[in-house]
């Protein structure tokens, strides 16, 4: 794997010696004799190449010299200065002169890329690993997603079928209410007509002389269970008045009707609802 940034930058490095030897001969050939040129070419060469054979040494043992890169940097801005100095001085070709005057800056670059591939370079082992860590964490991730998704649309349905009963319980509540409220109201109207109270008088039998019973509602609400009662001799009118009478003031202020019939029957007495009713409206 690593032959994908070594390969580049010993081709790059190899194009940018021979360009430079190869300018250094033609530009300083003129004025010196020419293997005064070849020697300053290989010398900028020779120093690019010694320092870069000594980082890829320092590379190679988990090291690094900073001085060194400096000076092997140093080398390939001079190389660079050169080519750059030829291509301004040339009479003809100067733009392609100048073209080619960052070789040396590019085959650097590559080497520098090289070895920071080499320093996050893997073992295929390792790279299989964290695969096989990647994989897991994804399918965790799928899982989860779904398990979620999956909540969501039971909830969504959950709350529907809610939703849905609450209406249904609301327009049957309603529709009870406003029955229940007809009904009451039919009560009512027949409960204070003139002709039903006649009506009634003629079956009812009279509690007092000179009093005609009142037909009363009946009562909507929870009741008390009535519990069982042996049978006992019938009470006279006089002794359930005094019964009720005692029970409806043994407490202050005095106990309403219902009380004092739940008292009276928890205390054991028997006596019909019309008697006792009969009996609470003469003491009341």
């Amino acid at each position: 794997m690593s032959a994908k940034t070594v390969l580049p930058a010993v081709a790059m490095t190899a194009v940018s010696m021979v360009l430079t030897l190869a300018v250094v001969v033609m530009w300083l050939g003129t004025a010196v004799p020419w293997p005064v040129a070849v020697v300053v070419g290989l010398g900028i060469d020779g120093g690019w190449l010694a320092t870069l054979a000594y980082e890829r040494r320092l590379a190679a043992q988990g090291d690094h010299n900073r001085t060194v890169t400096a000076v092997g940097w140093s080398f390939g801005l001079i190389a660079t200065g050169v080519l750059v100095a030829h291509a301004l001085t040339a009479e003809d070709s100067a733009g392609a002169w100048l073209a080619v005057a960052w070789l040396p800056i590019a085959a650097k670059a590559l080497w520098l890329v090289h070895s920071m591939w080499e320093r996050t370079a893997l073992t295929p082992g390792a790279l299989d690993a964290i695969r096989g860590i990647q994989q897991e964490a994804r399918d965790e991730a799928a899982v989860a997603r779904a398990r979620l998704r999956a909540e969501a649309v039971t909830e969504q349905t959950r709350l529907t079928a809610v939703t849905a009963a609450g209406a249904r319980v609301a327009r049957v509540q309603a529709k009870t209410a406003q029955t229940l409220s007809r009904a009451w109201s039919t009560l009512e109207t027949t409960r204070q007509g003139e002709d039903t109270g006649r009506a009634l008088t003629s079956v009812t039998s009279r509690v007092t002389p000179g009093v005609t019973a009142r037909w009363e509602l009946p009562v909507w609400g929870p009741t008390e269970p009535v519990p069982a009662l042996e049978s006992a001799p019938a009470l006279t009118d006089e002794a359930l008045d005094v019964l009720v009478d005692e029970i409806r003031h043994s407490q202050t202020p005095a106990l309403s009707y219902r009380e004092m019939a739940a008292r009276f029957r928890a205390a054991g007495h028997s006596a019909s609802e019309v008697r006792l009713r009969a009996a609470w409206k003469r003491v009341a």
